[in-house]
């Protein structure tokens, strides 16, 4: 959709918000059959990610909704293709998170009398052959005879149940039972057609500060007969119930021996009661099939702006879901009167500030690799309005975000992800007019820790870092907040403090501070503190600054969730300087052949990638080969462009490509808001960020022959990028030469401001390496 037909100020968002739906079109494993030729979310499988701990979800969501309506299975992230019973539908999910959030007031149809208040006992069976979903919706027969459909818009989710011909039909509306800890709720009947409800909760891995979620539902008709619970005992006639950690909840009974169809609509908010009831007013009150067919035109719309031309359908398959469920998060967080509650727990409105849509959930250690970027170039109004968000979490609460969820703060994971988050959005434009104030809060998170009484963590380890130029490994600690600690991972925390040194510095350099530049560009060689030369790899150091741990860099201890092995190439600020530190460029491509295991890999690639490489989504330790499942190392197959073998790239992301399939397990580990399956998109286009943080994108061969990109004429003047890849296939996958729009391109990388003037991108290929790529001027250059 061309960039006119996207301007959406604050009013006409509110109006569009409105009509935000969608259609059920995709079988739970299989393609299918199209309803109108070329339509593109006739080729996304949400239950792609949804085995083998991919944690995503199959339900119902418009981009970057507030609402993520889709069934409960029993897993702790929500929906397991493995399991066959559901407990409810609720109203918040989070694609791809490693911990129980959201799951919030799980609904469920039933018939007959109520004898079980717990969702684990009441939950309903179910069978995929009766199963449906598509962007926008979810359907599935359930075998109490009920058929539930689900949809939504921004704010809310639009529920239709078809029940058999009984005077019992009942809809549990369950507030005391979520996927995190419930810790108090209140729940209210207003009327004989509406129920609303207040849930306190907290959690993410460990215990964080409360947040509250407001919800209010709206039926179509009025219920003959309600009542709430709490505990174990359902009061019928009862109007309110308030809980603390008990189950507590309402039912609401239908007649349905002449009408068998009911809807109705949640609505829920992160401010207050009002909050819910006018994002209910604003987007509520339209019949389930015109929700349903506007959302399915929402993703549409966003999915059209990228236009694959080639590859088999499964290929097709896998990278249109992978673009489905990159648009997926960060979400709204503000209501349609612009009100929003802020981490510092009071009210704020989005006008206040010249208008913007407030954003909330972020994994940031995973999405400022990978998916940042990507929605940096499909989705900039959006993207300038996230970095926006994270700004005002650091004005109105004192500091910046780590791992955010809703309100609150969880401190998962570790080092310093907000930096290149924000670094890129101000490298590719996003931040005008708030430069200097995200500079300010990004010095202050560089150079200080948060004090004991604020909720974050921020760089914990900082004061040892900046003092001795590394985090210490300190074993054992006790946390003095919840979350992660980057004193359990300080040999990975000090690369990340590291990495966004050298990305700070570069904004530093660029707004004129040039000392600040200087001293943060000197703190990025920190990397080098931790190098032992007796074993060529990184290695944690103590307090005392001793090396400890396993000298063996495939057992080694203080890197989070990997090993020496995978984190050695997380130097994209300078990989000449890390090739240095291993001896040079041969020893450099020898010990990036081993952890690749390329030999192999060049004779069987999809089988080297699932049974050499690291297989399995929690599989973090003891490994000496690259983790296709997680993050540390998601950047590495890129590292030879930096060793004078580009073609190698090519070979290795090929490879990993094969590990995305169209089934329930065709997910490579936790797709972490979006993180993985961004890195899917990326890498099959061909253009990947190398330097997250700063304007460079890596060139790989494209797996598609040609990929129309529509692109936002307010950022990007020319409008389109059209990347050409003429025969490209597994046996014709090595680039010979390449052209910007006709002009030869010797050089393996473009920044931003290159793609700013392109229109076309085009690679010759062949069956056999190239010298193309291969000196050492065209390598993405070291931050200086």
């Amino acid at each position: 959709m061309r960039w006119t037909q996207r301007l959406r100020g604050a009013a006409t968002a509110v109006a569009a918000a409105a009509l935000l739906g969608g259609a059920l079109a995709v079988p739970s494993a299989q393609a299918a059959a199209p309803s109108d030729a070329g339509r593109l979310t006739d080729l996304v499988n949400p239950f792609i990610g949804t085995e083998n701990e991919g944690n995503t979800y199959p339900g119902a969501a418009v981009p970057f909704g507030m609402v993520q309506f889709s069934p409960d299975t029993g897993h702790n992230t929500g929906y397991d293709y493995s399991e066959n019973h559901i407990r409810g539908f609720s109203t918040v999910h989070l694609s791809g998170v490693g911990c129980g959030l959201g799951g919030d007031l799980p609904v469920l149809p039933t018939t007959g009398d109520i004898t079980s208040t717990d969702y684990a006992k009441y939950a309903a069976e179910f069978s995929h052959d009766n199963e449906k979903a598509s962007p926008g919706s979810y359907q599935v027969g359930l075998k109490t005879g009920i058929e539930a459909e689900l949809t939504a818009t921004e704010r809310t989710g639009v529920q239709r149940y078809t029940f058999p011909t009984t005077d019992k039909a009942n809809v549990l509306i369950n507030a005391g039972q979520s996927l995190h800890r419930t810790l108090n709720t209140k729940v209210e009947i207003l009327d004989n057609r509406t129920v609303r409800t207040a849930i306190t909760g907290s959690g993410f891995c460990q215990d964080t500060k409360p947040y509250t979620v407001y919800t209010i539902t709206r039926f179509d008709r009025p219920f003959t007969t309600s009542g709430t619970w709490k505990g174990d005992a359902v009061t019928e006639g009862s109007k309110e119930s308030t809980a603390g950690g008990e189950r507590s909840g309402a039912f609401v009974r239908f007649d349905t021996s002449k009408d068998r169809s009911v809807e109705a609509t949640t609505a829920i908010s992160y401010v207050d009661a009002k909050g819910a009831a006018l994002n209910l007013r604003s987007e509520g009150g339209r019949s389930y099939d015109r929700v349903e067919h506007a959302a399915q035109a929402a993703w549409e719309d966003r999915l059209d702006d990228v236009k694959a031309q080639g590859g088999s359908d499964t290929l097709r398959r896998t990278f249109y879901s992978s673009l489905y469920r990159s648009f997926l998060a960060p979400n709204i967080g503000s209501d349609v009167d612009g009100r929003y509650t802020g981490w510092d727990q009071k009210i704020h409105r989005t006008a206040s500030d010249g208008g913007f849509t407030y954003y909330q959930n972020w994994s940031l250690w995973d999405t400022y690799r990978t998916q940042a970027q990507l929605l940096s170039l499909l989705a900039p109004r959006e993207s300038r309005d996230m970095a926006i968000s994270v700004i005002k979490i650091d004005e109105e609460s004192g500091w910046l975000p780590k791992w955010g969820y809703g309100t609150v703060e969880t401190n998962i994971m570790t080092g310093d992800p907000v930096t290149p988050f924000l670094t890129n959005a101000y490298q590719q434009g996003l931040l005008k007019g708030y430069e200097d104030q995200a500079y300010r809060a990004l010095k202050k998170n560089a150079d200080g820790v948060p004090p004991a009484d604020s909720a974050p963590v921020g760089r914990e380890a900082n004061k040892e870092y900046i003092a001795d130029g590394f985090a210490p490994y300190i074993k054992d600690r006790a946390h003095v907040k919840p979350g992660d600690s980057d004193y359990d991972h300080g040999a990975s925390a000090t690369l990340e403090y590291a990495l966004s040194d050298a990305m700070l510095g570069q904004m530093a350099k660029d707004l004129g501070h040039q000392d600040d530049a200087a001293r943060y560009t000197q703190r990025a060689q920190n990397y080098r503190k931790i190098f032992d030369s007796s074993t060529g790899f990184f290695r944690a150091r103590d307090a005392a600054g001793t090396f400890t741990g396993p000298a063996d860099p495939a057992k080694s201890e203080g890197f989070h969730e990997g090993t020496s092995w995978q984190y050695q190439w997380l130097v994209p600020q300078d990989l000449p300087g890390m090739v240095g530190l291993i001896g040079g460029t041969k020893p450099a491509n020898d010990r990036l052949d081993s952890f690749f295991a390329y030999d192999q890999l060049v004779r069987d690639p999809a089988k080297t990638a699932r049974e050499v490489w690291v297989n399995g989504p929690y599989d973090y330790y003891n490994a000496d080969k690259y983790n296709p499942q997680n993050e540390p190392d998601l950047i590495a197959p890129y590292t030879y462009l930096s060793t004078g073998q580009p073609w190698k790239t090519t070979d290795v992301v090929h490879a990993a490509l094969t590990l995305f399939t169209d089934a329930p397990t065709g997910m490579t580990g936790n797709d972490d808001l979006g993180t993985m399956s961004a890195w899917n998109v990326l890498s099959s286009i061909g253009i990947f960020p190398v330097q997250p943080g700063t304007d460079t994108w890596g060139l790989s061969t494209p797996v598609f022959e040609r990929v129309d990109v529509t692109l936002d004429r307010r950022y990007y003047p020319k409008g389109r990028l059209t990347v050409k890849a003429p025969g490209t296939s597994d046996s014709a996958r090595y680039i010979q030469s390449a052209q910007t729009d006709g002009t030869a391109l010797g050089k393996t990388y473009l920044t931003t401001d290159d793609i700013r003037g392109l229109r076309e991108l085009s690679f010759t290929v062949g069956g056999k390496p190239s010298t193309w790529g291969t000196s050492a001027e065209a390598a993405p250059p070291a931050l200086k």
